[in-house]
């Protein structure tokens, strides 16, 4: 009988998370799972965990730079489907153990000791902001398109986003958060998820300058750097989303009249969204408006664990990522509080 042939090359899979360090010291890392736009499985967070952690203390790197392999997203967010199917079979375990890792990758990009650049072209959702926004400095080029859709899905803005949500300027988190609704590249710098904003076409010649120029990164970033455009709708978010709660904040969007369609859209996205939560996500970001990051991500862990095993987070994903009907059919029970 024949003996199995020994695996070969073409059989092991492409390495997720790409790593290397360059001459003049920057730590890159390459999100290299296109197939999924990058979204962050538990095999992505530990090893963007491993590379960060031994870097801190490496004197040899001297900033990280955060780039994706992918010509359509930076980072579409979190192993969503997994949670819901660990959700599904009750498997608690696995869903505390990948929220608890995912979490504490963020915790350590924000409180990280040497600068660390998200270059972000494309989608850039969800966890996506998580391994971004913490970080010093984000690039966003006018592909960019920024959210945190959770509310859509039967879940909640997480990743620490009940920390950084509540304090972007004009309420605009608040409008994040609870619509979902995507942003340009513009947008996000307008509010504060972007730092810089780089043309698509100037993108290599930047990456080209961070890992082979010894001139310092701010140096680097503002050479390459061009003026945003305004936000779209700014004064009429800070009006709406302001509200103290979400029936002032829908009674402000129906009498809107200076942004008209952008006030239908806005409630078409709260219409559609679970109501359970958006009433979690609402008490998310008022608790979180006051409290610190990791404050922030305790609250967050402890609802995710909760909210994984509710019928609108599996509802939401269903219609969301595996039917793709776009139909939720939202329980009457909602979401978890906090």
């Amino acid at each position: 009988m024949d003996k199995p042939a020994a695996p070969g090359p073409q059989d092991r899979p492409e390495p997720t998370v790409l790593t290397r360090v360059t001459r003049n010291g920057t730590a890159v890392i390459e999100l290299a799972r296109p197939g999924a736009l990058n979204a962050l499985d538990l095999t992505m967070v530990h090893l963007m965990t491993r590379a960060l952690t031994a870097w801190r203390a490496d004197p040899a790197v001297r900033r990280v730079v955060v780039r994706s392999t992918s010509p359509k997203a930076f980072c579409a967010g979190g192993d969503i489907l997994a949670m819901r199917s660990a959700g599904l079979a009750g498997d608690d375990t696995a869903v505390r153990r990948y929220f608890s890792a995912e979490y504490a990758l963020d915790a350590l990009i924000a409180r990280y000791p040497k600068p660390y650049v998200a270059l972000i072209d494309g989608y850039a959702m969800g966890g996506g902001l998580g391994v971004s926004v913490h970080g010093s400095a984000r690039v966003v080029t006018e592909r960019a398109s920024l959210a945190m859709p959770e509310t859509g899905i039967g879940f909640f803005p997480d990743i620490g986003a009940s920390y950084f949500l509540p304090r972007l300027p004009g309420a605009f988190g608040w409008y994040l958060g609870l619509t979902g609704a995507r942003v340009t590249g513009a947008d996000a710098v307008a509010c504060g998820l972007g730092t810089h904003y780089v043309p698509a076409a100037d993108l290599p010649a930047l990456e080209a300058a961070l890992t082979e120029s010894d001139d310092a990164l701010e140096a680097v970033l503002d050479r390459f750097a061009a003026p945003a455009p305004p936000a779209a709708h700014a004064d009429a978010v800070a009006r709406c989303f302001s509200a103290p709660d979400l029936p002032e904040l829908r009674a402000r969007l129906a009498a809107e009249t200076r942004a008209r369609d952008w006030a239908d859209d806005a409630l078409a996205l709260l219409d559609a969204a679970s109501p359970g939560s958006l009433a979690a996500t609402f008490d998310l970001l008022t608790a979180g408006a006051g409290s610190t990051l990791e404050e922030c991500l305790r609250r967050e862990l402890d609802l995710a664990c909760r909210t994984a095993r509710t019928a609108d987070f599996h509802e939401g994903v269903r219609a969301a990522l595996v039917d793709k009907d776009r139909r939720p059919l939202w329980s009457t029970a909602g979401a978890p509080r906090l």
